[in-house]
């Protein structure tokens, strides 16, 4: 029997025309032989299996060819070609610095850099995954590496150019290997099927290609094994689809269009069939996510041409992509984002799979209004309720945000399901029930709806008096317009305040409040000394003294600002810490630092 060769060395590449996909490199390496215009270091970087070691190794016999091609390329029959394709030369060295990473190795290499080559013009270096060098080696080096002898020339190859040395990038002439595209790798891989009279179909040839991600080498691997796979020399899609264990496209494609048409029975009936095939779930909503944004990318022919696949695929996406909107896919893509992430920490991983389907299934109902009357209130048409009418002249463009404090007043309130009368004063427009920033989700709604203006004024059931009564006061301060104020009205407020909390004996918040205030419009400026009291206060004090203000000011525009103080001096500056003490008494009295040190003393900081 005949020893086998992968093809990945059988169809090994050995004249640069016959590489794949690097046609930018083989290029500007030919006119540099023609032109004899050589660096002495070369730095060939890129993934993995895009042809950084074959290039070094054509190059090097390239170089030393006896009879150079009018091209660039090598003849193949001089004997120094010969030698090389015998691996018998002895101008070609090769190092693997994986397992020869150390300074001694280096320094062998360097020793037989000092002897000229016996035959032909140069001694070639190849060293492969250089990265893997120590620090040292990389330092000893350095100087052979930037001052070699004219018949020394150097080609390192690497995986990762971010662990080499700048101070060796400096001494190379740097050669970005790009990823293969994928109709490259099925053009190379038909040529091969067809010399080892093998009948491959195109859109196997296109899987293989795609799966690669890149790497020819990885692509041939995988051919070799679908070759094997098959008992007639046929390679057949489906075939490679269950050997490579990828899942078929065609289930995505059903998937989505029975989300499309809110069929929840045959979304988890696909969902049972792939989890029967064996295909993990964190897996399959990766794939699906993936789908997802393909169909987005299908939306613009811009994008369109961005996706890696065939006309056919493209035409596929591209029509489905039609039944779906952007909001559809952005929100989908966005739920299958959360399932792959919490997928692994689930305690019911199908159950957290089949949750997120659903979700994404009933999308298109959110998308859709359910009652096409409200809609057509935000037009300024009138919306009735038995107790009074509601008049919406304009919906406005955005309403800002809401001040957490009404939040905080309006979060202990239960909403009820049933609907609250409105008041019994006719409103003439949204700004009679909002305040200057409205209110978000769980208060008055960010989107002009008439339920969103419903809810300022809406009074639920709850469970309790105190419930009620704070809704009814939250409902009340919104409808009362911002009052003017004076500095004078607020001081009085303000020491008011600070009494309360003194009696209370809450000491930090009476600190706090003891101190000097300045009003500019509705901002309420304070001077304290650091960052320490402006964090402490907006942490632990903000929330509570700002909504006292704003209730018995009755303006809601309040706002509070922290001015922090520039110390004028050491004898002024605020002692707050054990070392800030420490240290001042040590200025103070330096015996104290000669006593701490004499009998071991210490404090704590």
């Amino acid at each position: 029997m005949d020893n086998f060769i992968v093809s990945a060395r059988k169809y090994r590449p050995i004249t640069f025309d016959s590489v794949v996909g690097q046609s930018h490199i083989t290029t500007t390496l030919k006119n540099a032989i023609k032109s004899n215009h050589l660096a002495q270091a070369f730095l060939f970087c890129g993934p993995r299996g895009v042809g950084k070691t074959t290039c070094a190794r054509i190059l090097a016999k390239t170089i030393n060819c006896e009879n150079l091609q009018p091209d660039g390329e090598a003849c193949g029959t001089c004997a120094s070609c010969h030698s090389f394709q015998e691996n018998t030369s002895l101008t070609i060295h090769e190092l693997d610095a994986a397992s020869n990473n150390s300074v001694d190795d280096i320094r062998n290499l360097i020793d037989q850099v000092r002897y000229p080559p016996q035959s032909g013009r140069y001694k070639i270096y190849i060293i492969d995954e250089v990265h893997m060098l120590s620090a040292a080696a990389f330092n000893a080096f350095l100087k052979t590496l930037e001052e070699p002898p004219s018949y020394a020339i150097f080609i390192l190859a690497t995986t990762e150019k971010h662990k080499i040395l700048p101070t060796i990038l400096s001494r190379c002439q740097i050669f970005d290997f790009n990823r293969i595209q994928w109709k490259d790798m099925a053009t190379h891989l038909a040529s091969i099927a067809q010399k080892e009279n093998i009948q491959a179909e195109a859109a196997a040839l296109e899987l293989i290609s795609i799966k690669a991600d890149g790497g020819l080498r990885d692509a041939l691997s995988m051919f070799d094994l679908n070759v094997t796979f098959s008992t007639d020399n046929t390679l057949r899609h489906k075939d490679v689809l269950e050997n490579l264990h990828i899942l078929d496209s065609d289930y995505y494609f059903s998937l989505t269009d029975f989300m499309v048409t809110q069929n929840h029975t045959e979304t988890l009936l696909i969902l049972d069939e792939v989890m029967r095939k064996g295909f993990d779930g964190q897996q399959f909503i990766s794939g699906f996510m993936e789908h997802l944004r393909n169909l987005l990318f299908a939306k613009d022919p811009k994008t369109l041409a961005l996706m890696e696949f065939s006309e056919e695929s493209r035409a596929k996406f591209q029509a489905q992509s039609a039944l779906t909107s952007t909001s559809f896919l952005l929100s989908a893509m966005n739920i299958c984002s959360q399932c792959e992430i919490h997928y692994k920490s689930a305690k019911n991983p199908r159950l957290h799979l089949e949750l997120s389907l659903l979700k994404i299934n009933y999308l298109p109902s959110v998308f859709q209004p359910a009652n096409p009357s409200a809609t057509e209130g935000l037009a300024g048409k009138k919306s009735e309720s038995p107790q009074g009418t509601v008049q919406v002249k304009t919906a406005p463009e955005s309403i800002p945000e809401t001040p957490k404090e009404i939040q905080a007043i309006a979060q202990p309130v239960e909403t009820s399901s049933e609907p609250i009368a409105a008041p019994s004063t006719p409103l003439s427009s949204v700004s009679d029930i909002l305040p200057e920033k409205g209110m978000e989700a769980g208060g008055i709604s960010n989107k002009p709806s008439t339920s969103g203006l419903r809810s300022a004024k809406k009074v639920v059931d709850t469970k309790s008096e105190a419930d009620q009564q704070v809704a009814q006061n939250l409902a009340n301060l919104l409808t009362k317009e911002a009052k003017p104020i004076s500095l004078e009205a607020l001081q009085i407020e303000w020491h008011s305040l600070a009494q309360s909390y003194k009696k209370a004996n809450l000491i930090n918040k009476f600190v706090m409040m003891d101190r000097p205030i300045d009003l500019q419009g509705n901002m309420i400026h304070i001077k304290v000394e650091n960052e320490v009291q402006v964090q402490q206060f907006n942490e632990s004090f903000r929330l509570e003294i700002l909504q006292a203000l704003r209730t018995s000011m009755e303006n809601f525009n309040l706002d509070i600002e922290l001015d922090v103080m520039p110390q004028e001096s050491s004898d002024k500056k605020m002692l707050y810490t054990q070392s800030d003490k420490y240290d001042f008494l040590v200025a103070k009295y330096p015996i104290l630092a000669e006593m701490k040190q004499k009998f071991g003393l210490d404090h704590e900081f």
